[in-house]
């Protein structure tokens, strides 16, 4: 085994990377974690003399990936990989792999608690009696979930462990827009602007590509109906910001939960400001066990590229 094969972590923020380093220094490479938080310079600085590039946040765009000399694969520390220019890395035969099956736990339990939360009037509730207020009286109004419609947008693995956690709340129909046709009993396959105006719940559950951004733009929030609320764990860039905030504002729909931003982090946003919607800050994959789990797989499909085998989840095949 050759010692002077590189692996680049081109981002920081794990606890410890003894997965890494043990995976990749038993295959004769070094292991290093270069951060470049965000910043496009540095990415491409850090990535010259790498065989495999592991990524979190940071861009892998074209300018990045033309400053590689010998790298063989890029590998996504997670799913959504529209950080990442896979026709360029395609031009210059280098594969982009991701790591989907982890985390699916621990994403579909928050967009339940997300659902729950803006359903229930959670984070308004809790602003109420940590300013010393308690009336038992109406705030603003709450429905229960039973007998009503969920709309889940995209039915992979996360949305359909979602589907399996709701279950119990009794929803009366289950509407689903995906590109698969096999639905599981129960569940009816429709279009968007269908799902959009009839469900009650609507989770989405999408990747973010050209025909996915701004789904959710000011058209189809118009669809939805008052008592309806939209939840977003999967990618920000999903959803027309400004349209979801001014229908927030004024109440043309019930509430918002959002673990994703179109840009991260988003700054001072007024949707901030509201009572309607409860955010959080793009956790909704994280515990425990789940980023152990993530930071080995990549290191597996890091190990794979190094012994001339595919990655088991190569996205931008040739």
């Amino acid at each position: 085994m050759t010692q002077d094969r590189l692996v680049v972590a081109l981002d920081d923020g794990y606890a410890a990377y003894d997965q890494e380093e043990a995976l990749l220094g038993a295959e004769g490479a070094r292991f290093e974690v270069r951060p470049c938080r965000r910043d496009e310079d540095a990415a491409a600085a850090s990535v010259v003399d790498a065989d495999v590039v592991l990524v979190r946040e940071s861009p892998v765009s074209r300018r990045v990936i033309d400053a590689m000399t010998r790298c063989r694969a890029v590998i996504r520390y997670g799913i959504g990989v529209d950080n990442i220019d896979q026709a360029a890395a395609r031009e210059r035969g280098i594969m982009v792999a991701n790591v989907p099956d982890y985390g699916t736990d621990e994403v579909s339990s928050q967009a339940v608690a997300l659902a729950l939360a803006v359903s229930r009037r959670i984070g308004l509730h809790d602003a109420e009696v940590r300013a010393g207020r308690w009336s038992t009286g109406v705030l603003q109004p709450m429905f229960r979930l039973r007998g009503r419609t969920l709309g889940l947008v995209g039915f992979g693995r996360i949305a359909r462990m979602t589907l399996e956690k709701l279950a119990g709340f009794g929803f009366g129909r289950v509407l689903v827009h995906d590109p698969k046709t096999d639905m599981p009993p129960g569940v009816e396959r429709t279009d968007l602007d269908t799902l959009f105006a009839e469900a009650d719940v609507i989770s989405l559950h999408a990747p973010l590509n050209a025909h996915t951004k701004h789904m959710v733009d000011a058209r189809r929030i118009a669809l939805m109906r008052p008592t309806a609320l939209l939840v977003n764990t999967a990618r920000g860039g999903l959803v027309d910001t400004q349209a979801l905030y001014e229908a927030l504002r004024e109440r043309r729909i019930l509430g918002a939960g959002l673990d994703v931003f179109e840009q991260e982090p988003p700054g001072a946003h007024p949707l901030f400001g509201l009572d309607n919607v409860v955010v959080t800050n793009h956790m909704g994959w994280y515990s425990e066990e789940a980023m152990r789990e993530l930071q080995l797989k990549t290191a597996q499909e890091a190990v794979r590229v190094l012994r001339g085998e595919q990655p088991l989840h190569w996205l931008n095949r040739w």
